[in-house]
């Protein structure tokens, strides 16, 4: 079996340790680092490889690439790092918070050749493929608009509001089926609580392209995860409560106009699209590796993450608060 290029991880709290057993099962784990450096211990000693500190990993030729599983504050400042050191790297969301940070990120990735990719985990999900793939064949005809819903109760902490905590993941898969240009955004938010956002409206519009519409709640009394595809002949829904076979559902519809000013508008009955399970970590991590031994583009360079937080800053500077 050829040997997968030798992976580090660096922060091995909750998001990280599944980077750490994930990469392992791929065979590619070589070292871990915390600024815990007994968590570090016992995580690296349980999957059979040192932990090591930061500076150690960058200056050891053995290691090819770094995983960033990282505070958010901390994610611009160790990519610029890594890559000055000749790793690869993928750095999780946000990759930075600011739109400067991000885009001079986006500038040394390209400068270095290396593979400099944003953890958007949703981008590998099965059931984006899927949605992806129809888009892709013309299945629901041009794209007019794309709809997003994440909402549930909870996740309250002091880093992160549920714009920046919440809206990378849809905003990455809009980004994915929109035109390469970049959007309009105006956006609205909603303290509930008297302090950060705990709910927010973006809506994104691209020239020559569809509209998008984001909303984000972590105040919300239901949970929700729906991404709506609409195009002209049909829609495309991903209800990712729903158990695997029925995760995505084709909808044909049509809507016109007669010369006489009246509509003739139907909705077809949902036709289960067929998903395959995947474990959309797993996936992520095999195309970080994959993408370094064959020199193929990432799915989600850093360039889209930089786009991202343009997106979150820009809707965040220009909102109104209710």
């Amino acid at each position: 079996m050829t040997q997968r290029p030798a992976t580090a991880v660096i922060g091995c709290g909750y998001w990280g340790r599944n980077h750490v057993r994930t990469l392992a099962g791929l065979g590619a784990l070589a070292a871990v680092a915390d600024a815990d450096a007994v968590c570090a211990g016992e995580i690296g000693a349980a999957h059979g490889v040192p932990a090591r500190s930061v500076n150690d990993m960058l200056a050891d030729p053995a290691i090819s690439a770094v995983v960033l599983a990282l505070p958010a504050e901390h994610h611009a400042r160790l990519a610029m790092a890594a890559l000055d050191a000749g790793k690869h790297v993928l750095v999780e969301k946000p990759v930075a918070l600011s739109s400067a940070d991000a885009d001079r990120l986006t500038g040394r990735a390209r400068q270095t050749g290396l593979v400099a990719m944003t953890g958007h985990i949703l981008r590998y999900h099965n059931a984006f493929r899927a949605i992806a793939e129809r888009v892709e064949a013309g299945a629901i005809g041009e794209v007019r608009h794309i709809q997003s819903h994440r909402l549930a109760f909870g996740k309250f902490h002091a880093r992160f509001d549920a714009l920046w905590d919440l809206a990378p993941h849809d905003l990455s898969l809009i980004l994915s089926l929109a035109p390469d240009v970049r959007p309009s955004v105006t956006g609205i938010s909603h303290s509930l609580t008297g302090g950060q956002t705990d709910m927010a409206h973006l809506h994104l519009s691209f020239a020559d392209g569809p509209s998008a519409h984001v909303f984000v709640s972590r105040h919300h009394p239901y949970g929700e995860r729906r991404f709506v595809v609409t195009g002209e002949t049909g829609m495309l829904l991903w209800d990712d409560a729903r158990d695997w076979p029925e995760k995505v559902t084709h909808f044909a519809h049509h809507a016109r106009k007669s010369a006489q000013g009246t509509w003739d508008f139907a909705l077809g009955t949902g036709e289960a699209v067929p998903v395959a399970p995947n474990m959309a970590l797993t996936d992520e991590l095999d195309h970080f590796l994959t993408c370094i031994e064959t020199g193929q583009p990432s799915l989600t360079p850093v360039a889209q993450g930089a786009e991202v937080v343009r997106i979150l800053e820009t809707a965040q500077g220009a909102n109104h608060h209710g």
